[in-house]
């Protein structure tokens, strides 16, 4: 019988637990598939006596993660800690440097130290793989480090934080504002602990920087990704939205242009009808886009104990089959450094205003626009019983360069009674 792959865990909260279970009830199972056992040595986490509803009487325990990192009877190091500095890091360069591989389902490290723990894994002859780390239980990464390996990648895009699909459905569904279904998702356990990395774009944009830097042979960049969160959205636009047969999505999209390395997350709007526009609640969705394939969508669960602790294990065995490929899918010292781009493919925009309810205004916003070169598709002012007018604009197809400047030109209008809300309107 072939030796056995000895795992030791850092990090035993919602996922650790969900892996230690995988391994304790389908030991057989993970034995046939791999070739090999399977096995737990050691685990770490913050606090040991903390009932986790799983026995890990049977492990070696390390107050230290590093210690366990660097173990002789740990061949992989299995990082979910989370942080993008601090133990989860520390562990993880500790355990490269000892000649262990490395499965973590930690997004933020890898998007702010991806190149540099690339090169470094590499360099050792070690392996790091990550699926948990984008989209929960959707194999996303095995589909573009090897299912597509043949495709030029045109575009990636997807609905990758739960919470704030979450938060944007039940508005839809039940008629409440954006601040009571946010306090619903907390009450759910839905949101981080700082909730601006959900609500915010953050925890989403680290995962776009993964799959850009994979899809595009690029080093990991995530601070060129345009972050813009859901705050803004209000009940009003997702009323509008299906008015016009569109719903409103925390959208991620990379594309590679002339220009440089687009890379955006931010609210937009999808045809009501497009896979992106039926997807509820915390459902993730990764829509990949390739010269040979065209359209790969993928759709699960996006978090959760069992389909991150799937992912982790999918890796876990990859690594016991002894399939080995570099972090990104190419190696470290041949990724370049993109160019950032904002975007600059044209889109139609959906912008929502209120104007003073006076002669004139409409025609005053119209000249802006006219101005900047944009011209409208569908203009529409709903009844009011103030002395404002909520007004709606969409778009032709512009640049956000025109539209900025519209928007600046706008926001000195003397008939302005609230900043516009502008969308892009993503052709899915």
């Amino acid at each position: 019988m072939s030796d056995p792959l000895r795992l030791g865990i850092a990090g035993l909260g919602t996922v650790g637990t969900g892996v230690v279970k995988i391994i304790r009830q389908k030991a057989a199972l993970l034995e046939d598939r791999a070739g090999r056992p399977v096995t737990i040595t050691a685990v770490s986490a913050r606090t040991r006596d903390k009932d986790r509803g799983v026995n890990l009487a049977d492990y070696a325990w390390e107050d230290d993660p590093v210690a366990l990192a660097t173990r002789d009877d740990v061949d992989v190091f299995v990082e979910l800690m989370g942080g993008s500095d601090g133990p989860a890091k520390a562990a993880t360069e500790a355990a490269l440097k000892a000649g262990k591989d490395v499965v973590t389902a930690n997004k933020a490290m890898l998007a702010h130290h991806g190149q540099a723990l690339a090169e470094l894994a590499e360099a050792q002859g070690r392996v790091i793989r990550y699926e948990a780390a984008v989209a929960g239980g959707i194999p996303v990464i095995k589909s573009l480090m090897e299912g597509l390996a043949g495709n030029e990648i045109t575009r990636v895009m997807g609905v990758m934080n739960g919470t704030c699909n979450y938060i944007l459905t039940r508005m839809q569904a039940t008629g409440q504002g954006y601040n009571a279904l946010f306090e619903e998702a907390d009450k759910l356990g839905y949101l981080e602990a700082d909730p601006n990395l959900d609500v915010g774009g953050i925890d989403a944009g680290h995962k776009l920087a993964i799959l850009s830097s994979i899809a595009f042979g690029t080093q990991v960049d995530f601070d060129a990704v345009e972050l813009e969160g859901i705050q803004s959205i209000t009940l009003e636009d997702i009323n509008h939205a299906a008015d016009m047969g569109y719903r409103i999505k925390l959208l991620g999209v990379a594309q590679l242009t002339g220009r440089g390395l687009e890379q955006r997350m931010s609210p937009c709007l999808v045809p009501a009808s497009s896979p992106l526009g039926q997807l509820e609640g915390g459902t993730n969705m990764c829509v990949l886009e390739g010269d040979m394939v065209e359209q790969i969508v993928l759709r699960g669960p996006g978090a959760g104990e069992g389909p991150t602790a799937s992912a982790v294990m999918g890796d876990v065995m990859d690594i016991a089959r002894d399939l080995r490929l570099p972090t990104f899918g190419a190696p470290a010292n041949k990724l370049e450094k993109a160019k950032p781009a904002r975007a600059v493919t044209p889109a139609p925009y959906y912008l929502r205003m209120a104007l003073d309810d006076k002669p004139g205004a409409l025609a005053k916003v119209a000249t802006v626009l006219g101005e900047a070169g944009i011209s409208i598709d569908r203009m529409r002012q709903y009844r009011h019983d103030n002395s404002t007018a909520p007004v709606l604009v969409v778009t032709h197809k512009t640049t956000r360069s025109a539209l900025d400047t519209a928007l600046e030109a706008m926001s000195k209008l003397d008939v302005m009674a609230t900043s516009p809300v502008a969308l892009r309107i993503e052709t899915v």
